[in-house]
């Protein structure tokens, strides 16, 4: 018989509050100049809290760059994590650059591209 967890989707919420605490630290406390204006998109968790994928994206600045300074502060921040959460497993942190936004806007670009192309047929 498969048991259920007590506490439904709480891998969801631990990743939620990693998102929401790894920004606020991200920006307030880690002071590499290789990372900028980093935005975190999403976390994934796994089941035994062992590791996170953090996906970010950035404002400005070189993704490489940003990469190897938010890795590089993996350790820092986990310590951060560690004095605001409050869970027996802190998981190690591997950053992972996002490129959802810039294919969203490349996307919006070809659409819009689209639509007027075909207006100008329509006027035609």
């Amino acid at each position: 018989m498969v048991r259920k967890s007590s506490v439904p989707n709480r891998g969801f919420r631990v990743a939620d509050q990693i998102q929401r605490d790894l920004s606020e630290l991200i920006a307030r406390e880690l002071k590499d100049p290789r990372v900028g204006m980093v935005t975190i998109n999403a976390v994934e968790v796994t089941p035994d809290y062992a590791h996170a994928k953090v996906f970010f994206s950035l404002l400005t600045g070189n993704p490489e760059e940003t990469t190897a300074g938010l890795n590089a502060a993996a350790g820092f921040l986990r310590n951060g994590l560690f004095k605001r959460l409050h869970i027996h497993t802190v998981p190690t942190l591997h950053f992972v650059f996002d490129r959802t936004t810039e294919r969203a806007a490349d996307m919006n670009a070809l659409i819009a591209k689209a639509v007027a192309s075909r207006s100008k047929e329509d006027g035609q």
